[in-house]
């Protein structure tokens, strides 16, 4: 070796040496917990993107703003992703290792999570998947690392066909069409679709639309043909208003149209004015509440003292819901794992898996919480990541999102057996071994 190598090199380690002596106390006496966020406020998904990132990252604020997680801090990083795979795998890589550690990742892609999931173990990060994701995911002893909290796939589409079953005075002999992002997302309701219509005796007609789902032109064109009594659209983005615009340019009704949790926001009706109106879509527990109480102390602990995200007036809207949600859900699991490994202490990401594996809200908590109204309990266990599956439908009235029926709770008896048989393949097929009950408290 060289001087000029040698010099160069102790300048080197000298200068990480600095920084490890620095940063370390620094990072000790912050207290901090950190929470990545995948993002996507740019592209073609940018509409329906842009209202969950600043609902999520509102709430993280909004924690801090009232003392952080039992005096822990977060710290949060946005990364782009541009809803494509490769480039969340990129931010997740990047991030993963930063602040101390990742607490927990939520993609917001299925595609994604479809990427993070042989990953995570690994790296033994959690990943929550709140509406979206794997279906089978919910199996803990085989997806220790996966939470689909709220719900999945799955339990969308048998909500929907039990509330066109009610409505429509049964269901056989009655056809479907499922108009379906052709994408993992798009793609994952259809085998639960497929069994119940072999279950029920419902013709299920199966129509991908190419990303990002502007030109349907062709699909409405086989709606008009065969006039099926129902469409299920699985939507994401502009495809949601582009596949509405097409169904008032074919004649469609849109009272016999249903979107998933994530077709169902303002971004989607917006743009069709009168037309959207009459629509229906799952509510994921929740719609818009702008009068709810989580709402009022965001605005007053963030909008008011200038820390707000994004629009004050876009605050509460369906997609923020969702996005304020999925950060309360990550920040509970925390809040959760401190209460075994030490209140006021920053956690790993393997306590806070945890923490989501033993989560406990019930009413009171999530009425303390401000959540009265929009939630339902969430408890989850060692096989049951997913710890809820109620759902309502809501309405467009031209102007807003309504309630429009009682909660619905997927059936468990369809669903469980699907769940069973697809962790089980996925397991063999990555040589996984089935989580020992004595894991369970690991």
């Amino acid at each position: 070796m060289t001087l000029k190598s040698l010099a160069l090199a102790a300048a080197l380690v000298a200068a990480g040496t600095t920084t490890a002596l620095t940063s370390v106390p620094a990072y000790a006496q912050a207290k901090e917990q950190f929470f990545p966020a995948l993002v996507y406020r740019t592209g073609a998904y940018a509409p329906n993107g842009v209202p969950f990132a600043n609902g999520y990252v509102d709430y993280l604020k909004y924690v801090n703003a009232k003392g952080g997680i039992n005096g822990v801090k977060i710290v949060f990083e946005e990364c782009e992703t541009g809803y494509a795979t490769d480039k969340g795998v990129e931010c997740y890589e990047r991030l993963k290792g930063k602040h101390g550690g990742a607490t927990v990742f939520q993609p917001l892609s299925t595609g994604i999570t479809f990427a993070l999931t042989d990953k995570a173990p690994g790296d033994k990060i959690p990943l929550i998947t709140a509406g979206y994701g794997r279906a089978d995911s919910a199996d803990g002893m085989e997806f220790k690392w996966n939470f689909p909290l709220m719900g999945t796939y799955w339990t969308a589409a048998d909500v929907l066909v039990q509330h066109v079953t009610k409505i429509g005075g049964g269901i056989k002999g009655k056809k479907i069409a499922l108009v379906y992002h052709d994408s993992p997302y798009g793609k994952e309701p259809i085998t639960l679709l497929q069994e119940r219509s072999k279950l029920d005796g419902f013709e299920l007609m199966l129509l991908p639309v190419a990303h990002p789902g502007v030109e349907q032109k062709a699909t409405w064109l086989q709606i008009r043909q065969s006039r099926p009594d129902y469409v299920f659209l699985w939507g994401w983005g502009v495809m949601n208003s582009a596949a509405l615009k097409e169904a008032v340019a074919t004649g469609y009704s849109r009272d016999k149209m249903y979107g998933v949790w994530w077709s169902g926001a303002e971004p989607d009706v917006e743009d069709v004015g009168a037309g959207a109106k009459g629509y229906h879509a799952l509510a994921m527990q929740h719609s818009a509440e702008p009068n709810s109480k989580i709402v009022h102390d965001v605005l007053k602990e963030v909008y008011a003292k200038g820390n707000g995200t994004g629009p004050k007036e876009k605050v509460g809207q369906v997609l923020y819901m969702r996005g304020l949600i999925s950060a309360m859900l990550g920040v509970e699991g925390v809040k959760r794992a401190q209460e075994r490994f030490g209140k006021g202490k920053v956690m790993t990401a393997e306590q806070a898996r945890w923490g989501y594996e033993n989560l406990a809200l019930d009413q009171k908590k999530l009425d303390a919480l401000g959540f009265a109204g929009v939630m339902r309990p969430i408890s989850t266990s060692c096989a049951d990541h997913m710890g809820a599956s109620w759902a309502r439908i809501q309405t467009w009235d031209g102007a807003k999102w309504n309630i429009t029926s009682d909660w619905y709770q997927a059936d468990e008896s369809i669903i469980k057996p699907l769940v069973k048989a697809s962790a089980e393949k996925y397991a063999a097929e990555k040589k996984i071994p089935r989580r020992d009950p004595s894991d369970c408290q690991s």
